[in-house]
């Protein structure tokens, strides 16, 4: 299989990191892609219309896109270790919609600080941005701590290539005020090995 990939995406550092925790990072070779909304690599057309990262080609099948369809197929080929089955799942899948949806917000800031010119940059939008992260961080502080702390899954990789998201990209808004718990969760889950191999360049 061959995954095109930048090492500084946060939805291809969740495939990464599944990829380490189930064993299978040597079954995979590494592409590496430039591709951004306004220079999309052309070499990542033909097998990701989109022209986005995470991207996963393999022999029996279409290339995968999408980071949540990879990481299921992946983790369906390793004996389905990180979605559970039952009432948990539905959590699980919460968590990692969550944690997408802050990856969604956070990437979003800073294409409109790179990529538009300053005077045409909305203020506005950015703060907007900001305050559905600080709300999903706010909610997963104090609902979804208990959730965090279980058997590994997959909504608790998402989450935490979010935060590591945050932390790369807008360190300086500090999600960790008023956040203590999780940022609890998070120090000790950022110390696993897979996390630990998978961490950005620096910016």
């Amino acid at each position: 299989m061959k995954l095109y990939y930048s090492p500084t995406s946060p939805y291809v550092r969740k495939v990464m990191v599944l990829l380490h925790e189930t064993g299978q990072i040597d079954d995979v070779t590494l592409e590496t892609m430039a591709t951004t909304p306004l220079a999309p690599d052309a070499a990542l057309l033909s097998k990701n219309p989109l022209t986005k990262v995470p991207a996963l080609e393999r022999n029996e099948g279409p290339t995968l896109y999408d980071s949540r369809v990879i990481c299921a197929y992946l983790d369906d080929r390793a004996g389905n270790k990180l979605y559970p089955t039952g009432a948990r799942r539905w959590d699980t899948l919460t968590l990692e919609a969550t944690a997408d949806g802050i990856l969604d917000a956070a990437l979003s800031m800073v294409y409109e600080l790179r990529m538009r010119p300053v005077d045409k940059q909305m203020p506005e939008w950015i703060e907007g941005q900001w305050g559905k992260i600080e709300r999903a961080v706010a909610a997963l502080n104090t609902r979804w701590v208990s959730q965090l702390s279980g058997p590994l899954d997959m909504g608790q990789i998402a989450v935490a290539c979010a935060l590591g998201y945050l932390d790369f990209r807008h360190d300086a808004r500090n999600w960790r005020k008023g956040n203590d718990a999780l940022a609890n969760w998070a120090k000790t889950f950022d110390s696993r090995p897979s996390m630990q191999a998978t961490v950005p360049p620096a910016a």
